[in-house]
């Protein structure tokens, strides 16, 4: 299926991705994995939850991890421009037959929920409690060093139908992967802040959450970060890489938390803020689309994802295979 034009004049104006709630069944786990190995700061915490931002963050949190009796993903976050604009798109949403419920979160001014046609649970904010600078603290940087939130990797039944409903609310194509055989798209990046991606969507049973990704400065943090996992028990939490995707040029690590929830360490991409830029096309079966050395992928990597809480999974429409790692 052709991927749509850019639509750069969407009913409200999404400024970026900005946090995600993980359901986790032993927090103090979590906390040794997500504050002292990765080396996100902590913001706020109590018994039932931990609130924590990288280092070039001003808002007060770009994850929330809840402890639950199961794991689960709890809803994406999205930053709009203003309140007339969160007034615009909780009317849009509405009008869409997806259902608006206004909520309280703590840090967080007025905020609404919402699903994707899909059933992802989606949370739209203006205003998210500012925090002092800190990304000159030197002292405080530990791990890999993490700088901000990057992205969502989101498992689709139907990518060509998630490309569709995000491109029709603003977000833009940079590239996307195609299966030659019945020309429908097998994975797509998208885009608000002038990145590759803020969002992106992989064949599979969906929807689940394929990954979080944070940015980092260079490959030598992943480096690092691979050391200390390596020396620290967590060994086997690293899944993936390090390596350099094809699709975004970015140098890519994959690792696990506690809970198997999937985070990607991230760096190197480019720059996409021109309105009119062309996606670029990959086909499904070259071994660079995956990892520019050729490299391909676990099969963990296309089956395993993290359940949105509340959203029921269907199979994939398309059964097109990658390049899958022996």
């Amino acid at each position: 299926m052709p991927i749509p034009e850019p639509n750069l004049y969407p009913p409200f104006n999404i400024v970026r991705l900005s946090h995600v709630e993980y359901g986790v069944t032993d927090l103090a786990a979590s906390r040794a994995f997500y504050v002292d190995t990765l080396g996100l700061q902590v913001t706020d915490e109590d018994d039932t939850t931990i609130y924590l931002r990288a280092m070039e963050e001003r808002g007060h949190h770009c994850i929330a991890l809840v402890q639950s009796d199961t794991a689960y993903v709890g809803g994406l976050g999205f930053k709009v421009f203003d309140e007339q604009e969160l007034d615009k798109a909780a009317a849009w949403f509405d009008a869409q037959g997806l259902g608006v419920d206004w909520v309280e979160r703590p840090f967080i001014g007025r905020a609404f929920r919402t699903r994707d046609p899909f059933g992802i649970p989606l949370e739209f904010y203006c205003r998210m409690d500012r925090l002092p600078p800190i990304h000159q603290q030197y002292k405080l940087y530990r791990g890999v060093k993490p700088l901000r939130i990057d992205h969502f990797n989101m498992f689709s039944s139907d990518v060509d139908a998630s490309v569709a409903f995000y491109n029709s609310i603003g977000f833009r194509v940079t590239e996307y992967t195609e299966d030659a055989e019945t020309g429908k798209c097998w994975a797509a990046w998208m885009h608000r802040k002038g990145g590759v991606h803020d969002v992106a969507f992989t064949n599979g049973t969906g929807p689940r959450l394929h990954h979080t990704a944070f940015w980092v400065p260079t490959p030598l943090n992943i480096i690092d970060l691979l050391d200390l996992m390596a020396t620290t028990g967590y060994v086997g939490n690293i899944e993936r890489g390090p390596g350099r995707h094809g699709i975004s040029n970015a140098f890519f690590l994959y690792v696990r938390d506690p809970d198997g929830h999937r985070i990607e360490i991230y760096c190197s991409d480019y720059m996409t803020v021109d309105p009119d830029l062309e996606p670029i096309k990959w086909d499904l079966k070259d071994p660079q689309r995956q990892t520019l050395w050729g490299a391909p992928a676990p099969r963990s990597w296309f089956e395993e994802g993290s359940v949105f809480e509340g959203a029921a999974l269907t199979a994939s429409v398309l059964k097109a295979q990658p390049i899958v790692a022996p």
